[in-house]
């Protein structure tokens, strides 16, 4: 039996990314195709797509509902779903405005109290799920309609609570890095990313596995800091690169490194790829679910938060709309398996890049709603027909 400390791999070589290419692997290639195709097909159409302006507004239009899907790509990891997460975001809001506003509290305080409530109530479905044998869908779908109950309930008959244009929690969206704080995010992120992979090289060495090439590693070092550094020129041209932005990647960066270098990660993976072998090889199968669903509900109560921060109020369509459809619909778009196993929380960035670009460039060519929606509904089935594909291949 494979150890499942071994079932999350390093990055591969450019040989065996062309071998899984040929089995129907694709990785996040259709991602990448795709964005460039949007690119050019609404930047030919409408020549303020690619404008400093709007793919500014685009990355503050991605932060909320990609903090909510990383948190469902924790669930999806372990094959299992969580349709909870929007009605959880709009309720802890709530929580949070009706501390700092009503309540006059701390917005710090506020803000960690609704995080607390995210916790306890990703707690309550993992537990119903681990313990009761319930299943996710069942335990998350009731979720999602008694926690938008209680929403409703909170918010009584008023139906809104404005926050203060000036506060703590509005300014989360309208602050702006000056140059060099932007330039010393950029260059801190490259740095994280190439130490991973070193530090991942070098313990692979000492452990005797194979390893990507050096210069593979220094390629895609490079090509994250082109990638950065094109981002922050567009994005300085404008107002600068938004706080949300840099909160909304530091989370991404922070649980991919939790993922790929902590005993908890590999834990995730080895459980999502197989309960059983998971389980005989002596792993905690579930706390790791627990602990799963408590993750999903946080970033999912903050992504809330950073979604009241945009429009300076909550109300009771927070959480609500398309909000979940679009959580869920970026992680498996962005490369995250259904069946389990298989993802990296980049899929959270890529997939909400991808959606939101359709969005943004559909509402610039006035195009109607239903055709969004149908676009957005071919593109979701054409990331689970790749994945099936996908898992079709590795398994001959």
């Amino acid at each position: 039996m494979m150890n499942a400390a071994t079932s999350v791999r390093e990055p591969y070589t450019p040989k065996e990314a062309v071998e899984r290419l040929r089995h129907g692997d694709l990785g996040a290639w259709p991602v990448v195709g795709g964005l460039i195709a949007i690119a050019i097909v609404f930047g030919s159409l409408n020549e303020h797509f690619l404008s400093p302006e709007n793919l500014t507004n685009l990355a503050l239009q991605m932060a909320a509902t990609g903090t909510i899907s990383l948190g469902i790509i924790m669930v999806l990891l372990l094959g299992e779903i969580d349709l909870s997460a929007g009605s959880v975001s709009g309720l802890c809001a709530v929580i949070m405005a009706i501390l700092s506003e009503r309540l006059h509290w701390n917005p710090l305080l506020a803000i960690l109290v609704a995080l607390v409530a995210g916790a306890l109530i990703g707690s309550l479905h993992g537990l119903m799920f681990t313990r009761l044998r319930m299943p996710s869908f069942v335990v998350t779908l009731a979720g999602l309609i008694g926690w938008q109950g209680l929403l409703l309930y909170l918010l009584g008959s008023g139906g809104i609570i404005n926050l203060p244009f000036d506060g703590f929690v509005a300014k989360l969206s309208d602050t702006w890095l000056p140059s060099w704080a932007a330039w010393a995010v950029t260059a801190v992120l490259v740095a994280v990313y190439a130490a991973s992979g070193l530090i991942g090289r070098r313990r692979r060495i000492a452990a005797e596995l194979p390893v990507t090439a050096a210069w593979w590693l220094a390629t895609k070092v490079g090509g994250l800091a082109v990638v950065l550094a094109g981002a922050v020129l567009v994005m300085s041209a404008d107002r600068g690169v938004p706080l949300l932005l840099v909160i909304f990647g530091t989370l991404v960066v922070a649980l991919d490194l939790v993922l790929r270098h902590t005993t908890f990660g590999r834990w995730m993976y080895a459980v999502g790829g197989n309960v059983e072998a998971a389980r005989r090889a002596g792993i905690s199968v579930t706390r790791i679910r627990v602990l799963a669903f408590v993750l999903s509900s946080v970033l999912a109560a903050f992504g809330g938060i950073l979604s009241a921060s945009r429009l300076s109020a909550v109300n009771q369509g927070s959480g609500g709309s398309d909000i979940l459809l679009m959580a869920i619909a970026a992680a498996v778009i962005g490369g995250t398996s259904l069946f389990g196993g298989r993802g990296r929380t980049y899929a959270a960035l890529l997939g909400i890049l991808v959606i939101q670009s359709i969005t943004n460039g559909m509402y610039l060519l006035s195009v109607d709603s239903s055709v969004r929606y149908m676009v957005t509904a071919a593109v979701l089935a054409l990331a689970v027909a790749i994945d099936s594909l996908a898992r079709r291949g590795s398994a001959t």
